[in-house]
């Protein structure tokens, strides 16, 4: 017989969990299969309550649970019966000589670690009483021995096990065996993860600020049709314990299903809005912003952030960072108010009457929030994904890992989530902003953050005009956005993500028509490009906070 159609008898089973969902059940359900069951503490009540026959594990062992429960079945008797190989002989003997039962199936699910310090203000001493030790060695002697032995850590396989049982007269098949030993594998890796982490944040790291092992853990939420392109396999995993729910948190209220190139433009949707205060509307394309606006009402922002690029507003993603109401909503897919409002007004503004603008279609929206009204109004369009994240902004993200895969590796940082206030700006130019662009200079410098690399964004008041992005010169980004832009650059305000390394993208920022610019500075040419700013009169800021993207 081959090892895939080996099949085990369920003779003797260890059961032991911390959440006793459908335990009993199973044990009855055992029972009945001739198995017979020892147990202990909480769950062996919880078993002989249903009216199962179960026998103590300290019967077993000759030995009662000790130091508050921290020793049950760390007892050779127990791990003696797990580890033992069938087929050799040898084994076999030295547990006659022992004796020593064999144990054919181990259920057991561990302490609630995570669930207990998901609390920011659990006491330590309380944390490390949720570390489980008995049952992960008991988990993984079951798991390492998947060839004689039966695992579960998961209520949800309790009825895998039991359609085997009655499949092949009370017996499991390798292929159960093997699926559930890696489970197992998994189940002990998340929790050691989660108590690695925990405890790296609460001690602290090492000198320099990073975790000396870096232990993310993620579980697979969905498979997506495919990657970035149809030729590539993708899936969205959600990170297990981690900083904040973010997109795996969002509920999806309405639409198609969300592919691999809708999550990554999300991401940054959800990134981008929730770094203002005021109304703002953000249309990603492509993971870039095309638009950006903050006004005094949602419906107001989102016009704004459309009218800046409406042509490249086609199958875009919408973030949101307000509850969406029924004015905004109305907006949102009108081809109507496309053409009628948006084309007319931006022709007009931008002097582009050649660019084609396509049908007014977005792909998602995301935002803390929708009325019914506007739900009503937003499902009328097929195949809009309309996704929902109340904790939109949660304190927790403050400390996330950024992490990104390299080959053989990851490259991991603290996240980006700082912006220098005006206050601390420094002034480098013989003009000074006035207070109504130092405003739209703010505004320049957060969308400038959520651009590629490298960046030039043109902003009148805190709505953007052109955006170039992703250039490997910053002075075809700066042509980029004032083409973008056309006749609307003239007297907009200019942000760059990093400095100007000469005065040659600073000749090129003028040319576009921006009457004052804001920079993080830090070249060796700083003082060439302050003069060039004076020459063109135009009024300089230096933030000394670069906001690359790559």
């Amino acid at each position: 017989m081959s090892e895939s159609g080996e099949l085990r008898k369920i003779k003797r089973a260890l059961v032991s969990v911390w959440d006793k969902t459908g335990i009993a059940a199973f044990a009855k359900a055992l029972h009945e299969f001739g198995v017979e069951i020892i147990s202990t503490g909480n769950t062996l009540k919880a078993i002989a309550a249903a009216g199962v026959p179960v026998r103590a594990v300290s019967d077993v062992t000759g030995f009662p649970e000790m130091l508050d429960g921290r020793v049950k079945t760390l007892h050779p008797k127990i791990h003696g019966g797990l580890l033992a190989v069938r087929e050799n002989e040898q084994h076999m003997q030295e547990l006659a000589e022992q004796g020593i039962g064999l144990i054919d199936l181990v259920v057991s699910n561990l302490y609630p670690f995570e669930r207990t310090v998901a609390d920011p203000d659990v006491d330590l001493a309380e944390a490390v009483e949720m570390i489980d030790i008995g049952g992960p060695c008991m988990v993984r002697a079951a798991a390492k021995n998947f060839r004689d032995v039966t695992i579960v850590t998961d209520a949800a396989d309790y009825e895998t096990v039991l359609a085997d049982l009655k499949a092949h007269d009370g017996a499991v098949t390798y292929d159960t065996r093997a699926r559930l030993a890696l489970k197992a594998f998994q189940h002990t890796a998340q929790y050691d993860a989660a108590i690695t982490n925990f405890l790296t944040a609460r001690i602290g790291p090492d000198d320099t600020g990073f975790p000396a092992i870096f232990c993310p853990s993620f579980k697979r939420r969905k498979i997506t049709r495919y990657g970035e392109n149809p030729h590539q396999p993708g899936a969205f995993f959600e990170e297990i314990g981690g900083a904040e729910p973010g997109l795996a948190g969002a509920v999806q209220l309405h639409g198609k299903e969300l592919s691999f190139n809708n999550l990554l433009d999300l991401s940054n949707a959800l990134n981008a809005v929730r770094s203002f205060d005021e109304p703002t509307a953000i249309i990603i394309k492509h993971i870039n912003p095309c638009g950006a606006a903050s006004a005094e009402t949602l419906a107001q922002a989102y016009e704004d952030a459309l009218l800046s690029d409406p042509q490249s507003a086609f199958g875009s993603v919408i973030g949101l960072n307000r509850v969406v109401d029924a004015d905004t909503a109305s907006r949102m897919g009108s081809e109507e108010h496309l053409r009628a409002v948006i084309e007319p007004q931006y022709r007009e503004a931008s002097g582009d009457t050649e660019s084609i603008i396509l049908p007014a279609f977005a792909e998602c929206v995301i935002a803390p929030g929708y009325t019914d009204e506007a739900l009503e109004i937003l499902k009328r369009q097929k195949n809009l994904r309309i996704m929902l994240l109340e904790d939109f902004d949660p304190p927790g993200r403050q400390a996330a890992w950024d992490f990104r895969q390299v080959p053989g590796g990851l490259v991991l940082q603290k996240p980006d989530l700082y912006f220098k206030p005006p206050a601390e700006w420094q002034v480098v130019t013989e003009k000074r902003p006035t207070a109504e662009q130092m405003k739209a200079l703010a505004f320049a410098d957060k969308i400038a953050k959520f651009v590629k690399s490298n960046v030039i964004v043109l902003c009148q008041g805190t709505k953007t005009v052109g955006i170039g992005a992703g250039q490997m010169s910053r002075i075809d980004s700066a042509r980029i956005a004032a083409r973008r832009a056309g006749q609307r650059a003239a007297g907009s305000v200019l942000a760059s993500d990093a400095m100007f390394p000469a005065r040659d993208g600073l000749d090129e920022a003028a040319k576009t028509g921006a009457v004052a610019i804001i920079q993080p500075g830090g070249s060796k040419r700083d003082e060439e490009v302050i003069a060039a700013a004076n020459e063109h009169g135009i009024a300089m800021v230096l933030t000394k906070t670069r906001h690359f993207w790559h």
